[in-house]
């Protein structure tokens, strides 16, 4: 079974009274290890204990890393045991067929046949993110940036939060664990009102802009023969807006819910759209997994502290394990080597990867953005295709002409992707513009009043198809 945000909005309805009826700590986090294995277990009861497993490794290897005090060697054996019994998890599930299946198809071309396996795995939803939760933490005890959990339940709450279980954002030991260490209180007017604003903003998105083009996208990335340039533009811009609305929107209600618990997720976007290269789109795009792979991946390469040449391979190392991490095809890599391509282009070019925090509109910055915009989206058709060879058949079908085999067809299409994108564009400018955490807040009674029920609306008249889930839950 697969939650769509309707869903997850009325699971949380059942349990948010519950949890604040309980008054104390303990309590409320024994309910929200029940809440949050009771939410993994919608999908499949037989991976908790998966979850459960490697969460319990996690939890006593780390101790070992701690109780080690100076003894480095035993310190960094327990620090490998630990990140060595994740990664293997998460190459199994998640890698082993895609080895398998590159290995024959490599031995076909040489004209050895060999079986296909009869051994399939189902790939367990979340696993790429609590995975990255349980190695960032063992590393952060390691480096001795945040202090071990003895308790197993505060542990499996961090581990298994159930806003964050399967689509992230992925977050650090030591800004959650602290939170639920210590007693919460019911939220305040400002709290609460500020938890719903961004859980309605988030299935706006979700629900409207996301679930609202899905249609024309997977109709056009599905067939690509015959279509021409302007639909296949269409649809690549489409999805431009779709996995922003469905990720973006998914995190909003995340931390709206969090919030709501007492708890603080990390922000997870800075209006990527807005970015005027593509150094700066990765530092506001899925914020915690560009400062994940930075922190324990390309900094441990050595990130630019060697020669240019150096950097230009740590970023191309990060990358392509980053476009790997989405998923096991090739398409995922291709789509994470071109990033980093473009990354060292930028680096090269540039001389400097400094984010300039303002941002004035004048002709200059829109060129910019209109072209950041254009080549992340192109980027996007190899992220959104089903396969490599099914990505570059999408710019051959550029071949067909303008309008294609059915000229016409696709004009309301466009209209519709015309208005989502400008709709898209105003949320991220006035969220710049505020640079606050709290959404509309500062907004008159009447406007924040009309905001509300002009999305109330289109939610409720773009919810009438058939549920659509989040994007990032197979990953």
């Amino acid at each position: 079974m697969t939650f769509n945000s309707l869903q997850f909005a009325l699971y949380f309805a059942l349990v948010f009274p519950l949890y604040w009826a309980l008054r104390t700590r303990t309590l409320q986090n024994l309910l929200l290890v029940a809440v949050s294995y009771s939410f993994y277990a919608f999908w499949d009861w037989r991976f908790l204990f998966l979850l459960a497993g490697t969460t319990i490794v996690d939890f006593f290897s780390v101790q070992r890393i701690h109780t080690a005090g100076d003894d480095e060697r035993r310190r960094r054996a327990w620090m490998i045991f630990s990140v060595a019994v994740n990664l293997v998890v998460l190459g199994f599930f998640k890698y082993f067929e895609f080895f398998i299946d590159s290995a024959i198809s490599a031995l076909d071309k040489i004209n050895v046949t060999v079986a296909d396996p009869l051994l399939r795995f189902t790939l367990p939803v979340g696993i790429s993110f609590y995975v990255f939760h349980e190695i960032s933490y063992a590393i952060d005890v390691y480096r001795r940036r945040c202090e071990p959990e003895y308790n197993i339940v505060t542990y499996a709450i961090y581990i298994a939060f159930f806003p964050q279980l399967v689509a992230g954002p992925i977050t650090r030991a030591a800004h959650m664990l602290p939170q639920f260490r210590k007693t919460r209180t019911l939220p305040d007017k400002e709290r609460f009102y500020s938890a719903m604003v961004l859980i309605l903003t988030g299935l706006f998105k979700k629900v409207v802009l996301a679930d609202g083009v899905v249609g024309y996208v997977n109709d056009v990335f599905g067939r690509t023969d015959g279509r021409g340039a302007i639909p296949l533009m269409i649809a690549a811009v489409g999805f431009s807006i779709q996995i922003y609305g469905d990720f973006a929107g998914y995190t909003d209600m995340a931390r709206g819910v969090a919030r709501l618990l007492g708890i603080e997720l990390a922000r997870n976007f800075e209006q990527p759209y807005l970015a005027r290269n593509i150094t700066e789109f990765w530092r506001t795009w899925h914020i915690s997994l560009s400062s994940w792979l930075s922190d324990y991946l390309y900094v441990p390469l050595g990130g630019n502290r060697g020669s240019r040449t150096k950097t230009y391979r740590n970023l191309m190392i990060t990358m392509l394990l980053g476009g790997l991490w989405h998923g096991a095809s090739w398409h995922f890599v291709v789509w994470g080597g071109l990033n980093g391509a473009a990354l060292s282009v930028h680096r090269m070019l540039s001389g400097s990867t400094d984010r300039d925090e303002t941002l004035r509109f004048t002709p200059a910055t829109i060129l910019k953005i209109l072209g950041n915009f254009t080549l992340v989206t192109v980027l996007w058709v190899f992220f959104r295709a089903e396969s490599l060879q099914a990505a570059l058949d999408f710019f051959k079908g550029f071949k067909s002409g303008l309008l294609g085999s059915r000229p016409g067809a696709w004009w309301p299409n466009l209209t519709l992707i015309v208005a989502f994108l400008c709709i898209m564009f105003a949320m991220d400018i006035i969220d710049r513009r505020r640079r606050e955490w709290r959404p509309l807040t500062a907004w008159p009674a009447w406007l924040q009043g009309a905001y509300a029920g002009a999305a109330v609306v289109a939610i409720l008249v773009f919810s009438g198809g058939a549920p659509t889930p989040f994007i990032y839950f197979q990953f």
